[in-house]
């Protein structure tokens, strides 16, 4: 799994790109070519790969977290654990949890919202594998896709013992709509299981009307939002308030994951 996250995507060029682009176009004339292009930016490729982040001065813990030899794989064991994601999650923050906590011998399911196209006058082209795949970003950058287990109108409350929601700038947005996800958040919250989110992801619970009274964090430019649905906010890499457990970015991933890896321990101790 760990190979996943280290891949990096073979980008085709630009000038390729560009070629395949005006292929498809169905122009009938120069002026519309003309317009056409006013109305498109540059192609631009960004390579960003997950290396680049662990390798970054000041991530050395992050780094040594993903390489350091897990010490005992069944401290999870047992536990099941629902990652709601979507189109436009951020690559790291779902696939280094869920590398972790398999790791650590839990049980992991890629949940996503169910299947639902954009109309056609939308002008939007959807691959084949939307339908069963969910696309991965590196901040901005599309980079790869992941099969995901279940739908949200698949799953129920009892099926888990946490469920956590990585981040992604367009992820959230597109599970905050979704009103089986919304539903099962609620839900959840109401068990008192784990809820563990990070980067943008909080403002999925937001839309979950569930942040009232609570302190957590968040990304930064997200952070008002928070304070807006009620919370408390703090910029610390990791909070824990009850069965609630938030982080602000991807630097952050580690303490996330040793978090929940925490609170999970703990709730099986007690019982």
């Amino acid at each position: 799994m760990l190979a996943g996250i280290m891949s990096v995507l073979a980008i085709s060029p630009v000038e390729a790109q560009v070629t395949v682009h005006a292929k498809q176009m169905n122009v009938h004339s120069v002026n519309e070519l003309d317009i056409l292009n006013q109305l498109a930016s540059k192609t631009a490729v960004v390579n960003m790969p997950v290396s680049q982040l662990l390798n970054a001065p000041g991530n050395e813990a992050l780094r040594a977290f993903f390489f350091s030899p897990v010490k005992d794989k069944t401290v999870l064991k047992g536990k099941r654990i629902a990652v709601l994601a979507a189109d436009g999650f951020e690559e790291i923050e779902l696939l280094g949890p869920v590398w972790y906590f398999r790791e650590l011998g839990a049980q992991v399911d890629i949940v996503a919202p169910k299947y639902n196209p954009a109309p056609e006058r939308y002008g939007l082209s959807t691959p084949e594998m939307a339908k069963t795949h969910i696309m991965a970003i590196q901040y901005l950058q599309p980079v790869g896709w992941i099969k995901f287990d279940r739908t949200a109108d698949q799953i129920n409350v009892s099926d888990y013992d946490a469920v956590f929601i990585p981040g992604g700038a367009w992820n959230p947005d597109n599970l905050r709509y979704d009103k089986d996800v919304i539903k099962f958040v609620q839900d959840f919250n109401q068990s008192g299981k784990l809820i563990a989110a990070i980067c943008h992801a909080p403002v999925v619970l937001a839309s979950a009307d569930i942040l009232k009274g609570k302190k957590l964090t968040g990304y930064w430019n997200i952070q008002v939002d928070l304070e807006n649905a009620g919370g408390t906010v703090v910029d610390e890499p990791v909070v824990t308030d009850g069965n609630l457990i938030t982080s602000r970015h991807p630097i952050d991933v580690a303490d996330f994951s040793k978090a929940v890896e925490s609170w999970l321990v703990k709730r099986k101790t007690t019982r």
